[in-house]
């Protein structure tokens, strides 16, 4: 059977697990092949911890004023066993979109009890006056207050707030954004992630 995405080093299982998600996007959005484009997801501290990261497929998807991208991202992690070194690759998907503004670099994230803990002690999190509940529902890291603010506005926040996945995170470096976690492609997460990137790109031009 020919496969309409790379299936080099994939088993069986998770063949099928590539084909069922690609089939599911295909199936909601009118997605093309993005052809050879360099991410440069090394820019990203989500990565950092991988000793390698590609990017085996990558989707485009068409708006009006911006296009995003689905990415599903090949990791190569190292563990250190009993005396001995192994390799695995993590397979994940990614969503990926090019913002107008420079937003600085970004973090965000469900805030925890540790975090919430920590904060009063160092208190190092952006938080929104004007919105409480974006506020006590993530935790918001930045380097850069006047892009971050006039970056993460309202309707940036409603789209976030929207999110009901408990461990995914948003990255932003500048002007590129990703979202995902480290759960396995499936159909479900590939939707959720293209849906997101949707909905951010129709009010983020």
């Amino acid at each position: 059977m020919n496969y309409p995405f790379d299936t080099t080093g994939l088993c069986s299982e998770e063949i099928d697990r590539f084909h069922d998600a690609y089939q599911a996007l295909k199936s909601k959005f009118h997605i093309e092949f993005t052809g050879e484009i360099d991410f440069h997801l090394e820019q990203f501290e989500v990565f950092k911890h991988y000793i390698d990261v590609k990017v085996r497929d990558s989707y485009v998807i068409k708006h009006e004023n911006n296009d995003s991208y689905v990415l599903f991202v090949e990791n190569q992690l190292r563990n250190l066993g009993r005396g001995h070194i192994s390799e695995t690759c993590e397979y994940q998907t990614w969503a990926l979109a090019y913002l107008k503004h420079d937003f600085g670099r970004i973090l965000i994230r469900r805030e925890t009890l540790a975090d919430k803990i920590i904060e009063l002690i160092h208190p190092v999190e952006l938080d929104f006056a004007e919105d409480k509940a974006f506020s006590d529902t993530f935790y918001v890291l930045v380097n850069d207050h006047e892009k971050a603010i006039t970056g993460i506005n309202r309707n940036f926040r409603n789209v976030v707030m929207d999110i009901r996945e408990d461990d995914f995170v948003i990255e932003i470096v500048e002007h590129t954004l990703i979202i995902g976690n480290c759960k396995p492609v499936s159909p479900e997460k590939v939707i959720y992630m293209a849906e997101f990137i949707s909905r951010l790109c129709a009010i983020c031009d």
